[in-house]
């Protein structure tokens, strides 16, 4: 259904939200901020929040590891019937950009007030989301509220989770004002759908002057350790043939995975790919030999046989370095997120929309980490996208045109609307 947004007022409100923990920049095209989970930003950002909700006339609550939600129920709705929910988060890598996150918020919002002055009346009850911890970028390693929610993760483990001064999220959540009460969470199985929108992250609507994304899978994520150990030695008396270099070897592996991605990607999936990000050196100076190297790896793809295949060449350049070089190795994979699909029916129902409001929509997949993807573990969920210029996220330049901000949330209000029953 065609449900028209207030570009302004979705605008104003994540120009409001990063105001909080803006960094200051010499660069006119930077717009960046800091909101870590439990700052003093994070309980401004969620204080605003809440002042927005209740503006709109939803009831908010505040469960027990911080996830704010605010209800929507008009006399139209059975207030038994299962909601739809619809929401991101509102936290920031450090230095991040002000659309990561609070666009799908503050669009959720936005969708609830359009679907209020259009005079929609749902069937089901609305609920606008912000998960609490989604980056990891202070606790734990990311999606920290939606896990909790969904049961992927124990209350009491997500709450006792510490950052780099040793404060658990429990403690910090007390601190500003948003622990919750009891032991409570909310309860997403309960929900009929969920809908959350974000900036895309790369530059796939971009190039194709697309208005919006529907997400057909959000990628799976393998993390791999390696560890290659030589013999550490003065780099002046010892001779090349002599040498049992680690970090030489480890160049090697560095490119066999990078290898071993490329050949996946041209042999079976164009979305695979593979990144060594971290090495650590030992000794790590410049007169001696490297002893020891540790890697670590990202594996993604939203085909689980694809990581399957890097992870395991990873393994087998390591075992080829034994054999050539002389190192000894160790090899881990600790964590294996699967690849997560998005719920055919609403991909249709956002299509459905996309189409009733004149805007241009294409199916992709997310090479990143949603809260939607562990939503939908528990039930019906879609994840949208807005796009990116340049690709760039992340980062004080992340920038989404206001118009495309307002283009992407027709997409998604008109979704909510339809999925709640409101389409009359």
């Amino acid at each position: 259904m065609e449900l028209p947004v207030d570009a302004d007022r979705l605008r104003a409100d994540i120009e409001g939200n990063a105001a909080f923990g803006r960094i200051d920049l010499d660069d006119p095209e930077a717009h960046g901020r800091t909101n870590r989970t439990g700052s003093e930003a994070n309980r401004q950002a969620r204080d605003r929040l809440v002042e927005r909700l209740e503006d709109a006339g939803m009831d908010v609550t505040v469960d027990a590891i911080g996830n704010v939600a605010g209800e929507w129920v008009p006399d139209s709705a059975d207030p038994d019937a299962a909601p739809v929910a619809c929401g991101s988060h509102l936290d920031s890598v450090p230095e991040g950009g002000i659309f990561d996150g609070p666009l799908g918020v503050y669009a959720a919002l936005e969708s609830v007030r359009a679907m209020q002055d259009a005079g929609v009346e749902p069937e089901r009850p609305v609920v606008v989301v912000s998960f609490t911890e989604e980056e990891g970028a202070t606790y734990g390693n990311g999606l920290l509220g939606s896990s909790v929610a969904t049961g992927e993760t124990d209350l009491e483990e997500g709450l006792a989770y510490e950052n780099d001064d040793g404060e658990t999220v429990g403690e910090a959540l007390s601190r500003i004002g948003y622990r919750g009460e009891g032991t409570e969470t909310l309860d997403p199985a309960g929900w009929d759908a969920f809908y959350e929108l974000h900036v895309e992250q790369d530059t796939t609507l971009e190039d194709e002057g697309v208005d919006a994304g529907i997400v057909t899978t959000i990628t799976g994520i393998s993390h791999c350790h390696a560890t290659i150990l030589g013999e550490a030695n003065h780099a002046g008396a010892t001779a090349m043939n002599e040498r049992t270099d680690a970090l030489a070897a480890a160049s090697e592996f560095v490119l066999d995975v990078e290898a071993a991605a490329n050949d996946v990607v041209a042999e079976s999936s164009e979305t695979a790919v593979g990144t060594v990000g971290s090495l650590s050196v030992s000794p790590n100076a410049s007169n001696v030999v490297p002893g020891r190297v540790e890697a670590s790896v990202d594996v993604r793809d939203v085909k689980s046989e694809s990581m399957d295949t890097i992870a395991e060449a990873a393994r087998e350049s390591l075992a080829r370095l034994e054999r050539e070089r002389g190192v000894e190795t160790d090899f881990a994979r600790p964590s294996v997120v699967q690849p997560e699909p998005m719920s055919d029916r609403l991909r249709e129902i956002a299509h459905e929309s996309a189409d009733a409001a004149g805007r241009s929509a294409i199916d992709l997949h997310s090479g990143a980490a949603h809260d939607a993807m562990r939503v939908a573990r528990v039930t019906d969920a879609s994840l949208l996208f807005a796009p990116s210029r340049d690709g760039i996220s992340h980062n004080p330049r992340e920038w989404t045109d206001w118009a495309d901000c307002a283009a992407a949330t027709e997409v998604l209000a008109g979704a909510v609307a339809l999925t709640a029953g409101g389409d009359d």
